[in-house]
């Protein structure tokens, strides 16, 4: 197995972790993208939590 490494586009340091479940059919979905992306999966669920928040919140993704 190839170990995937995500670009550098967060801070260094501990990061508040949470466990997420999700049904098997998403799963595979986000394996392949990850795949496809050659980034992890966590790296693909925290860009779609960053894009949710910045669209729900605009001034949330000036903080970051």
């Amino acid at each position: 197995m190839t170990k995937t490494v995500r670009p550098k586009t967060r801070k260094k340091g501990k990061m508040p972790r949470t466990s997420v479940s999700f049904s098997a059919e998403v799963q595979e979905e986000l394996n392949r993208l990850a795949e496809k992306r050659k980034v992890s999966v966590a790296w693909i669920v925290r860009e779609a939590v960053d894009r949710y928040l910045a669209s729900e919140n605009p001034l949330f993704h000036q903080i970051q």
